[in-house]
């Protein structure tokens, strides 16, 4: 590679600090879906940095719509505005001047124009990049694959610890809350019992006065035990639980 393609390759790969706004669209569930106007931190063509004042996680898919400057685009170079989906890397805590408003950090990876067609039917379903992919510049939706869904690794202690739990609509606004218990905790999720019916996928906020902690989870299964309880399986996503 001769000096120039070097320094081409360079370019096109650091991250522009463009301030563009975006519309980013996510679906939970087949029968939940937000949106939320924001803006980008920065960009290539390849990916994307931005605030979220809502929690996503790692591996969910996202459909953005960004007034891009043509030549970052991979496609759609005539279109006014750019719209790719988007394969979220990385969400982490930051810090809102607003203590009542919390804010995500997202980092994501543009996989192309069209979401894998596994999507369509479960759009909770999480994805990765293989290894042998993280090279390639430009990814494509075939180049994504759903995330392996091993055993949890944790150790679940039996812990009952008083919590409240807030499934939260498109606007933030709470629109169902319970005080209840969890059966078992570990750093990074918990089982608890409940009698809302929250659906897998669903992202929640859960609430600990003993801890003094808030944290978001998703709902990885819901179901009633032997005992005839119910019982939701949660996955903390933004911060791990000081055990």
């Amino acid at each position: 590679m001769t000096k120039e393609h070097q320094g081409m390759d360079k370019r096109i790969r650091e991250r522009l600090e463009l301030k563009l706004p975006v519309r980013v669209h996510c679906r939970e569930t087949p029968e939940f879906e937000w949106t939320e106007i924001t803006r980008l931190i920065n960009v290539t063509p390849f990916g994307a940095g931005f605030t979220l004042t809502r929690p996503t996680e790692k591996g969910r898919l996202l459909h953005m719509t960004i007034p891009m400057p043509r030549q970052l685009r991979v496609f759609d170079h005539v279109e006014d505005q750019y719209r790719v989906w988007a394969l979220v890397r990385y969400v982490r805590s930051a810090t809102s001047s607003d203590p009542k408003q919390p804010l995500f950090e997202v980092g994501v990876a543009f996989i192309g124009k069209r979401p894998p067609q596994s999507y369509e039917q479960d759009p909770a379903k999480r994805y990765e990049i293989s290894q042998a992919t993280l090279q390639t510049m430009a990814l494509t939706s075939e180049m994504v694959h759903p995330a392996s869904t091993d055993q949890r690794t944790e150790t679940r202690h039996r812990i009952a610890v008083d919590i409240s739990v807030e499934v939260l609509d498109e606007k933030l606004q709470v629109t169902q809350t319970e005080h209840t218990v969890t059966e078992n905790l570990s750093n990074k999720g918990a089982t608890a019992f409940t009698t809302l019916q929250i659906p897998p996928g669903r992202i929640i906020r859960v609430r600990s006065e003993q801890y003094q902690l808030t944290v978001y989870a998703a709902v990885r299964s819901a179901g009633v035990g032997a005992d005839g309880i119910g019982r939701i399986h949660l996955e903390f996503i933004d911060r791990e639980w000081p055990l």
